[in-house]
């Protein structure tokens, strides 16, 4: 997600397990008040790379902070999912994190097993071979007039859940659905493997909000991730969410604003979870 003229950033994490780049400047009482980009990506820490291709990219353009001696500084936040899960190493690197860009300025957008979302799987409790594929997902809401956008790679230890059934997760050798959070309520638990797994996504408004409000949005729409995958914010889990203002549309309750980005973020995760029904897993048998 670029933002040329910059973006006022919030950002919750949860979870044990967090994948992240500079997250810290965007607690409230930082300085820092508008970000260039934020990333999602694949390749656990190693896809922290992407970063730099994306801050190259930006000074290239021109955008970021104005440093001392007319050195531009881009503010580029990131979030990675753990996806590591073939014999090789396949992780983004900084060109790719370039070539992310260049796609970003087209006007059509990817979604599903693309991008952040290519190596994206859900309910990974009996391992990957009784997993599900997921992806990359988005939604949006309208409320009075404003517009609330979730972006999500959906990468998560627990199943997610539609209208109250399970549409994508940990399976039993027949393909029926393994139930995790039962099987854990029970007080049961297999071998899990820590960091491999984590949901990660943006929310974009068109509303001007405080980088108080946005870190505000962010952490009320994790209300969508409860909602749609069960459990969730585990301690294998790296769950982080951004909120971005790049509007001038005012807010008259900041309440409304809170639930329709739990809505946006819900249906991105549903959205990202059938964009993975119908595709076979790679795994190999030593993991």
């Amino acid at each position: 997600m670029l933002f040329p003229k910059g973006a006022t950033c919030g950002v919750d994490v949860r979870g044990g397990a967090p994948g992240t780049r500079e997250t810290d400047l965007l607690k409230s009482e930082k300085s820092v008040q508008e970000v260039n980009a934020v990333v999602l990506s694949g390749g656990s820490a190693y896809g922290l790379a992407a970063s730099i291709g994306v801050m190259e990219f930006c000074k290239d353009k021109k955008w970021g902070f104005k440093a001392a001696g007319g050195k531009i500084v881009p503010i580029v936040t990131e979030a990675v999912i753990f996806d590591l899960n073939d014999k090789d190493y396949h992780y983004p690197d900084a060109e790719m994190g370039k070539k992310a860009c260049e796609n970003a300025m087209k006007d059509a957008v990817e979604y599903g097993q693309v991008g952040a979302g290519k190596g994206a799987t859900c309910g990974k409790i009996r391992g990957l071979k009784y997993a599900s594929k997921s992806g990359l997902g988005a939604a949006t809401i309208k409320v009075a007039g404003i517009n609330v956008t979730a972006i999500v790679c959906v990468n998560a230890l627990g199943d997610v859940y539609e209208d109250g059934k399970i549409i994508a997760g940990a399976k039993n050798p027949d393909g029926s659905f393994f139930n995790t959070e039962k099987w854990v309520e029970e007080g049961h638990l297999l071998d899990v493997v820590k960091g491999s797994n984590t949901t990660i996504g943006c929310i974009i408004t068109d509303a001007k909000l405080t980088k108080t409000q946005c870190n505000n949005i962010a952490s009320c729409a994790h209300d969508g991730f409860a909602r749609a995958i069960k459990p969730v914010h585990t301690d294998y889990d790296g769950d982080t969410l951004f909120a971005c203002s790049v509007g001038s549309k005012p807010v008259l309750n900041i309440m409304m604003l809170q639930t329709a980005a739990a809505k946006a973020v819900e249906l991105a995760i549903i959205n990202a979870a059938k964009s993975g029904v119908g595709y076979e897993i790679e795994y190999s048998e030593e993991e």
